[in-house]
């Protein structure tokens, strides 16, 4: 029991080093995508990064290890970012979800999402994500 709970935390019990929670960021303008991913990055987070919905589908359903999608809500193809943090909440209920659009904040998004609209400042993204539990 306190081994898996450390591990939840986010402690490496094995290393002993902390190891931060995985954000997969969905954004098809690439220099946002990177900007966010760096940003993240330097700030201790591992990323991964997609730029559609359907990227983002393939990358959850091969990895055990998101912690949290942080998803555009205008994206190209046939899932925008809305049902995107629908399917993420439907399918893996665990994953944190933080959707943005530069457009009008959406009248509803899933349960226990953020809406953070743009443009943003990175640090309160982090600070945002921070708020989720296993994000610190």
């Amino acid at each position: 029991m306190f081994v898996a709970l450390l591990c939840s935390c986010g402690l490496g019990v094995l290393t002993g080093k902390v190891e931060m929670a995985t954000v997969l960021v969905v954004e098809d303008e690439t220099l946002i995508r990177e900007f966010v991913a760096e940003e993240l990055e330097e700030a201790g987070y591992t990323v991964v990064a997609a730029n559609n919905a359907a990227e983002a589908i393939a990358i959850l359903e091969a990895r055990q290890d998101i912690h949290l999608v942080f998803t555009d809500i205008d994206m190209p193809g046939s899932m925008d970012g809305l049902k995107l943090a629908a399917a993420v909440r439907d399918r893996w209920p665990p994953v944190h979800i933080i959707i943005t659009t530069g457009k009008v904040r959406p009248l509803e998004i899933p349960a226990n999402a953020l809406f953070i609209p743009k443009p943003y400042v990175t640090k309160n993204v982090v600070a945002a994500m921070r708020t989720f539990e296993n994000m610190s």
